[in-house]
């Protein structure tokens, strides 16, 4: 039995009983006993334990990202990546240099670009994608996974036409003046394209998601609630890439797995359910989406955009298909995690849930990103995490303004209201979207801007301490699992997951300290996983 000492650290347990201690002791990925230098050593040391200096250097429990795509970071390894590209002429550059070298009718895939970020403002055309990809079909996802640019091959290639059925709650954006397409596919009309772009090998995924399973250990996270069977070849495929690389190659990572609600009824055929598993791989949630993104217009408000009085949003589903998804996945005793941009798509997702029993696992409502305070109560349900994004603050303003209208922004992802009613919140990236790194999600928690920005922050009265910023990345995404009794906190008895960084993030004058810090170490089951 391997014992490993950590100490001489500033190590912030989170567990109210030892808040700060400065050792602690590990025996089979367990923490067994934490406290002073010292005693830890007078205790523990004998017996060929081994003992690792931390260096006087802060250490908390493992950060949690509670909401990602491992399968996006992987794609952003296999695939082009615009991810913050600044200029429509920068992204038609680098467009034109990887089609060069793609051969004529091999598809040309990205992702990442964000036209918020255009120092020139527009969207590439169907006819400049063309012009720099004419020999090839091109399929670029915006940012948010919400709208996507094609050029003509690729249109040419999936048949498309005028009078081409477009999936529900999806949209072939057309040209006003001439009634072609524009090039800008949205929602769900983006089926008519994937399905006809090949699927990458199993090798290919596999070796894009070890690429992404390092990179996020790199950002000190020890454990991810990932969502991935629609772009892994389906629930089977995903399961057993997960599997394989994490107890099998035994990568240095704890996956909590979301299941897009079309498996649902594979999930019942192999005997699985929430927390089936073990402490590397576990089946979570149910993931639905009941709308779509500020960006576009399609998160379902209660009341009109600002910007596009006729527009109140999409629903991804009418209200009885979101019913009857809810209630398939209750008689399967499995949670839900639903992704609800717009106050309107919350109180949807809550007024069906109010028809159900609990179960066991806790719901999640992910985003939450326009509240009312009446649902701001009804989410204040033990019951219930709030799934919630820092960074998002970071990429939607100064637009979003525009969209809502000033008498709604103090209800634009209102942190410290969520907190202040008593919901439980647990925190991510939703990464690819925005970085993994926590590091910047707790930076947009704390200060409400970018890091390029210096003002007191949008609506700062939402601005959460760096405490409470933290625990949205360690108990916050344990509470979202269930798992508060095994992570989360530093504890005996716990399991010994840590992140040990370059600076003393609670001791900080100036917020604007973290953008220097660095990740010292990702420990997972006590070990050393990640050392910088």
């Amino acid at each position: 039995m391997e014992r490993i000492i950590y100490t001489n650290g500033a190590i912030y347990t989170l567990d109210a009983n030892q808040p700060l201690v400065e050792a602690v002791v590990v025996e089979n990925g367990q923490v067994a006993d934490m406290g002073t230098h010292q005693k830890m050593i007078l205790h523990w040391g004998g017996s060929g334990a081994k003992i690792i200096d931390l260096e006087g250097k802060m250490a908390t429990p493992g950060l949690i990202d509670s909401h990602l795509h491992l399968s996006g970071i992987a794609f952003q390894y296999l695939d082009l990546n615009l991810t913050g590209v600044a200029s429509k002429e920068d992204m038609l550059e680098r467009i034109k240099e990887r089609a060069d070298k793609t051969p004529p009718g091999k598809w040309l895939l990205g992702m990442g670009w964000d036209e918020n970020l255009f120092i020139d403002g527009a969207i590439p055309t169907i006819q400049e994608l063309d012009y720099v990809a004419p020999h090839c079909p091109i399929y670029l996802k915006r940012v948010c996974h919400h709208a996507f640019l094609v050029n003509s091959k690729a249109l040419e290639v999936c048949h498309y036409h005028a009078s081409a059925p477009i999936p529900t709650g999806g949209s072939i954006v057309l040209d006003e003046r001439t009634g072609r397409p524009t090039g800008l596919v949205l929602e769900s009309a983006s089926r008519l394209i994937t399905e006809h772009i090949p699927k990458l090998t199993y090798d290919e995924l596999k070796t894009g998601l070890r690429q992404a399973m390092h990179h996020v250990s790199k950002c000190g996270i020890t454990s991810v609630h990932t969502n991935d069977p629609l772009y892994l070849g389906g629930f089977d495929q995903t399961y057993q890439l997960y599997d394989e690389l994490l107890n099998e190659e035994q990568q240095g990572l704890r996956c909590n797995l979301l299941i897009d609600h079309p498996f649902l009824p594979r999930l019942k055929e192999r005997g699985m359910h929430a927390g089936y598993g073990n402490d590397k791989l576990q089946i979570g949630a149910i993931k639905i989406f009941a709308d779509g993104a500020l960006g576009r217009r399609t998160a379902l408000l209660s009341q009109p955009y600002d910007d596009a009085p006729d527009q109140l949003g999409e629903a991804q589903h009418s209200q009885r298909e979101l019913y009857e998804m809810i209630k398939a996945a209750r008689a399967q005793e499995m949670p839900i995690a639903v992704h609800t941009i717009g106050d309107q798509a919350v109180e949807n997702v809550l007024k069906i849930l109010d028809q159900f029993p609990k179960v066991q696992y806790r719901d999640r409502i992910i985003h939450v990103s326009l509240l009312r305070e009446d649902l701001m109560q009804r989410l204040a349900d033990p019951s219930i995490v709030a799934d919630i994004q820092p960074r998002f603050v970071v990429g939607d303003f100064p637009w979003v303004q525009d969209r809502l209208g000033k008498q709604r922004v103090p209800y634009l992802y209102a942190w410290q209201s969520l907190l202040s009613a008593g919901v439980l919140c647990a925190g991510g990236s939703d990464a690819p979207v925005e970085p993994a790194d926590p590091l910047l999600g707790i930076h947009a928690a704390v200060t409400r801007r970018s890091p390029a920005q210096s003002h007191n922050g949008w609506n700062e009265k939402e601005k959460l301490s760096m405490l409470s910023a933290l625990k949205l990345f360690t108990i916050g995404g344990a509470y979202a699992t269930n798992e508060e009794h095994k992570k989360g906190t530093l504890s005996p008895g716990k399991l010994a997951d840590m992140t040990v960084y370059s600076h003393d993030l609670l001791q900080m004058e100036n917020p604007d300290g973290l953008l220097s810090v660095n990740i010292e170490m990702t420990i997972v089951n006590g070990k050393v996983v990640y050392r910088r």
